[in-house]
């Protein structure tokens, strides 16, 4: 009875998250496409293998655009993804400008009609 045994501790990996530049420009993008009237929601997800941003039309659909980072494709085909409504990736690259750019000319094209 004098033993004391300590509460089990889970091992703590690193957690992705975005950087603030990065953060930045993703959220300029956002804000862009509200004012626009595209998008009207978003959703944050930071976890040990990836962080996405999700951008929604509305808030009970599934994400018409997912950004990730994922880091451990940095040295192969490019930490930055953009994922499309459907799962099916539409950009991938290393930097996050050029994975935004889809995004960006659809929103050049909505404002220019």
């Amino acid at each position: 009875m004098g033993s004391v045994t300590p509460f089990p501790v889970p091992a703590r990996g690193g957690q992705i998250g975005f950087e603030r530049a990065e953060l930045m420009r993703i959220l300029d993008l956002y804000g862009r496409m509200v004012a626009a009237g595209q998008w009207r929601d978003y959703a944050i997800e930071l976890g040990r293998e990836a962080a996405v941003f999700a951008a929604f039309r509305r808030a009970a659909e599934r994400p018409e655009f997912r950004i990730e980072k994922r880091p451990a494709l940095r040295q192969r085909q490019g930490q930055w993804a953009l994922i499309g409504e459907g799962g099916a990736v539409l950009k991938r690259g290393h930097e996050l400008g050029p994975v935004l750019a889809p995004v960006e000319r659809r929103l050049l094209k909505l404002v220019a009609e």
